[in-house]
Formats: structure tokens, sequence, C-alpha cells
């Protein structure tokens, strides 16, 4: 039976979302309102072949997540900015501008560590029901910034200004959670 002729099935929509990037234990993080667009987590298993006489044969092999991109709108106010809050999230990851490298200055670098806990937080994307009940929850493992952009600026452009961000993760997981917005108990 398709959902356009029962009346208690309902589809989930592709404008009922919320980007949760809340930023770690130095940072504020993205506001939820200000996020335009997010892709949801996709994977990929591998296979290996095997030869055996005149036929191959295939098994799965690693499974691989691919990085997830967002569109950001980046305001004026100093505490909704986009682009400070990314940059702050990019040093908070660990990275420095080359200040004095012979007395060391500017010689840090990225670490997962700093750019999971200090950075961004735990990453979820939340879809919403006609209600604005949270009815699934992704939740990224160990979320990075992996690329942002920051738009470009044009004189016949009236647009908003928007920052791409590229988030890598190692895996993620989803909770499908009842009509009240929590996950339902397991059953035994």
């Amino acid at each position: 039976m398709t959902f356009w002729t029962d009346p208690t099935l309902e589809p989930k929509r592709g404008y009922k979302f919320i980007l949760s990037m809340p930023g770690g234990t130095a940072t504020n993080g993205l506001r939820e309102f200000l996020v335009k667009s997010v892709g949801k987590p996709q994977f990929e298993v591998g296979s290996v072949s095997h030869d055996f006489l005149n036929h191959q044969f295939y098994y799965p092999g690693k499974t691989i997540w691919q990085p997830i991109t967002a569109v950001v709108v980046d305001t004026v106010d100093p505490t909704a900015n986009a682009t400070q809050e990314i940059m702050k999230m990019l040093e908070e990851s660990g990275y420095s501008l080359p200040s004095n490298p012979a007395a060391g200055g500017g010689l840090g670098t990225v670490s997962k560590n700093k750019a999971v806990n200090a950075a961004l937080g735990k990453v979820k994307i939340k879809t919403l029901d006609s209600d604005g009940t949270i009815i699934e929850e992704w939740v990224l493992n160990n979320a990075f910034l992996q690329r942002a952009e920051f738009g470009e600026l044009s004189y016949d452009n009236e647009e908003l200004l928007n920052v791409t961000l590229t988030i890598q993760y190692d895996n993620a997981f989803i909770n499908v959670l009842n009509g009240e917005g929590t996950i339902p108990a397991a059953s035994s």
C-alpha cells in the first residue's frame, strides 16, 4: 500500500531536518538555524575477488563511509558568525599560522583528538516529522572538518553568502526514535 492512500503513513520530508554541530570543549559550534542543507551519511562496501579455475567469486570487503557536505548561511552577527566559528574550529583542531618557526611558533599540527573533541563535538543529523518531533537521528562518530569553502563574492549576485563544509567521520549509526522523540527501549 502506498503512503498517499493510507492516511496513517507519512513520508519523510527533505526540508525537515536539523544539523547539530555543537562544538567541542573549546568552540561554540554552529547555530542550527543557519544550516541550509546537509547530505545524509553514505557508505560503500568494497569487494574482493577470488579466482578459482575459470570462475571469479566476490566477497565483501571494507566498509568505507563517505564524507558529507553541509551548506551554512554566514552572518555578520559576532555571536553567530559561521566563518569565525569555523576558523576557531580549525585552530582548536591544532592548526596555527607559521608565525616564528625558529622559536617554535606555528608548528602545531591538526590532530584527530583535538579536531573531534575540542573543535566539533558530537555531530548529529536529525530528521523531523510534520509535528517537529525528531523521528531519526544519525550520529557521526569522530567527525572532523575536512574542507571549508567560504563562498564567492560578486557584484552581480544578491544571494546570501554561504559556507560549504565537508565533514569526514569514521562511521555513523542511526537512532530511529518513537513518536515522543526518544529511542524506544530494546525488546527482549
